[in-house]
């Protein structure tokens, strides 16, 4: 089939089944055009929360899928590629959360989205890269655990009184970025701000123009009078900014920057997902019973 007959049939399939389909920024172009919402973390949790349709297909993560099968219990959650797992969400489990509250039982826990149920289930609030600091201020607790990405937990540092306890986790992607990259980045395009992801490494992040989410990088780059751009980040985020930001020009800061599991959903898992409504993403009720106290919080702050 053309890509245009492959699009044809997914949005029937998806009408048919009344779905709707929700796709990261780092996601696959093609996969990206043909989601009825393109999005970061934040926006797609809300979106899952939101929506109407009986059927979500959430072509990104497997955490991303388990936060929507959580807000959106009475709906059927598919992830067309199962093994599409986070890297940063498995450098902690249930029971380190535990163990952190015995050690410091003063402390509020704070859990990136990109942590699995379990551990949301173990945590007070849930936060995304864009909402970070707000939801950390929120906290009535002057001590704060933040898990599990310690370059997130430092840059929230930098804004906040309170003593940021962090766990050394990390995301491959963002943390392989190095000053290195910048220079070099900076060399081949003199004229170029740097936007970089709050993932990044302190020292990236130190020589960075702006820090911003990825969506909020989008919005920068739509309403910036520049037209060059380097983007610290997963560079599947170059098409939804050249959709959204025509004229502007844009430069990955690392091309070995690339989520190979964001790359796992293509087309075609798209379609056989929407025809035998499987992968189903199933989370045990005791356990998004708890994770979804925590990821409402977020979305109330």
């Amino acid at each position: 089939m053309t890509a245009r007959d492959i699009s044809t049939k997914i949005r029937l399939l998806a009408e048919e089944k009344n779905a709707v389909i929700l796709a990261h920024n780092y996601q696959v172009a093609g996969v990206q055009d043909i989601a009825d919402i393109v999005g970061d973390s934040l926006e797609l949790a809300r979106a899952a929360a939101e929506r109407r349709e009986e059927t979500i297909v959430f072509c990104g993560v497997d955490f991303m899928a388990e936060t929507a099968a959580i807000l959106s219990p009475e709906k059927t959650v598919l992830l067309p590629a199962p093994d599409a797992h986070c890297p940063m969400a498995g450098m902690i489990a249930g029971g380190d959360v535990r163990m952190l509250r015995e050690r410091f039982p003063d402390a509020a826990v704070v859990a990136y989205v990109n942590t699995t149920a379990e551990v949301k289930a173990e945590s007070d609030i849930c936060c995304t890269s864009a909402n970070a600091l707000k939801i950390v201020e929120s906290l009535k607790e002057d001590q704060v655990i933040m898990l599990p990405d310690r370059n997130l937990a430092r840059y929230v540092a930098r804004f906040t009184e309170k003593e940021i306890l962090l766990w050394e986790g990390y995301c491959y992607v963002h943390d392989r970025m190095t000053s290195a990259d910048v220079s070099r980045a900076r060399l081949d395009h003199p004229d170029a701000e740097l936007l970089v992801h709050p993932e990044c490494r302190p020292d990236v992040i130190d020589l960075a123009d702006y820090v911003h989410s990825t969506s909020g990088m989008i919005r920068h780059i739509y309403a910036s009078d520049k037209v060059d751009f380097i983007i610290g980040t997963e560079p599947g985020i170059i098409h939804q900014i050249e959709k959204q930001c025509p004229g502007k020009r844009v430069y990955p800061l690392s091309e070995k920057a690339v989520c190979m599991n964001m790359k796992k959903t293509s087309l075609e898992k798209v379609i056989q997902s929407l025809e035998t409504l499987t992968p189903q993403m199933v989370v045990p009720e005791e356990i998004a019973a708890r994770a979804r106290v925590a990821i409402e919080r977020m979305l109330q702050i």
